[in-house]
């Protein structure tokens, strides 16, 4: 029979000459679907094979045999000894336990930064780790560390991790990473939309996306004063005067950024109605008085023809005149009067009044008065003109 001696230094001594460290000693864990089978291994060998005995929770346990079943994820760990070197087990086995998440740096995570998400537990044989984030998605690292170089917007939210091993799995509690950024995406809506009428109320919205949640400043155009504050802003009975364009800020811890809106109000309906009767009427009395006017030119017309038929004779009287034109010939003497024949010039197609107008035949004296004539008129009392030229028409009637 194989005899060990136990000393104080933790050694046991069989043979002369051979030593087993208590270190030496160590449970296989070898893992199926639904239990664990932990064998005792030594690393020293004997002739004869040895006994163990086991330990739950460090306390000793019935069982003196070389392995030892378990189910998953049983919460207890396990050891075994020698037996007659109960005193000196083997390290104990267990299943991840003490399973947390922490984050560095701790505090406040702004966009951009680097951020590191760790796992650790307590575990034996070691854990090996598994990230997730909400909603179970599964994420490729399978180290304790998870990464963030440049953390984003986008990956906030609450991520846990698993630990497991040949025993069993844990998983730790979720931890929220909160991603902090300035307002962003942001933009301003009317409503009710459309035509915007005067004396109608409306609601301007301003919305963004900001982490913390943004504070909203209205303001307009051209005015330093803010119109008001908070993310709807109300204008009642609108008026003509607050048309223009309007913007509203929004601004956190990390920043702040604006966005334009134009309002535009139109008249009223009422109004629109006013100025489409008042125009209607505007249109009517135009063309009325085109049409009086047309009228009254017409009738101006027709009233002055009658008097433009004086001046049409006048044009017609001067040819009529040269129809009726009389010709003389004239015949100068010395000393005898100058007769002379005149005879009026006939119209065409009155050849039967030829012979009558040549029995009213014009006869015309013309006298000179010469330089002798002039002396012997001296004695008058009013000289003559030497140059005078005296004619007497003598005109014969027809015989009846």
């Amino acid at each position: 029979m194989f005899r060990f001696i136990t000393n104080q230094g933790g050694k046991y001594k069989g043979e002369p000459g051979v030593t087993l460290s208590v270190t030496d000693l160590q449970v296989l864990v070898e893992r199926s679907s639904t239990q664990t089978e932990l064998k005792c291994h030594s690393s020293f060998k004997v002739a004869d094979r040895p006994s163990y005995v086991w330990y739950r929770n460090q306390q000793k346990m019935k069982e003196e045999t070389f392995s030892l079943r378990v189910s998953v994820n049983d919460d207890n760990s396990y050891s075994c000894a020698l037996k007659g070197c109960e005193d000196h087990p083997s390290p104990p086995v267990y299943a991840p336990k003490l399973l947390s998440v922490s984050v560095s740096p701790s505090g406040e995570i702004v966009e951009g930064s680097s951020v590191t998400l760790t796992c650790s537990s307590d575990a034996n044989p070691a854990a090996n780790y598994t990230w997730y984030k909400e909603n179970d998605r599964k994420l490729p690292s399978q180290q304790p560390q998870l990464f963030f170089r440049s953390i984003q917007p986008s990956e906030s939210g609450e991520y846990y991790c698993t630990a497991e091993n040949e025993l069993g799995r844990r998983t730790s509690d979720h931890k929220f990473i909160d991603v902090e950024y300035a307002p962003k995406l942001l933009s301003v809506s009317v409503s009710p939309s459309g035509e915007i009428v005067e004396g109608s109320s409306v609601n301007l919205t301003c919305s963004s996306d900001a982490n913390p949640a943004a504070n909203y400043t209205w303001y307009k155009e051209n005015e330093d004063s803010p119109k008001a504050s908070g993310q709807i802003f109300t204008i009642t009975d609108l008026r003509p005067e607050h048309s223009g364009n309007y913007y509203c800020e929004a601004q956190n811890t990390r920043g702040r950024r604006n966005s334009t809106l134009n309002l535009t109000v139109v008249a009223g309906a009422w109004k629109l109605r006013t100025v489409a009767i008042f125009s209607a009427i505007v249109l009517a009395v135009i063309l009325v008085c085109v049409f009086l006017w047309i009228i009254k030119k017409r009738v101006f017309k027709q009233e002055s023809e009658p008097e433009e038929r004086p001046d049409a004779r006048q044009q017609v009287e001067p040819a009529e005149q040269q129809a009726n034109l009389h010709y003389a010939s004239v015949h100068f003497s010395k000393d005898d009067p100058v007769y002379s024949n005149i005879t009026p010039a006939q119209p065409k197609g009155q050849k039967e009044e030829k012979k009558e107008e040549e029995e009213m035949v014009e006869y015309t004296t013309v006298s000179f008065n010469s330089a002798g004539t002039a002396q012997r008129a001296r004695g008058q009392k009013a000289p003559e003109d030497p140059a005078a030229l005296y004619s007497t028409v003598s005109k014969r009637h027809k015989k009846q």
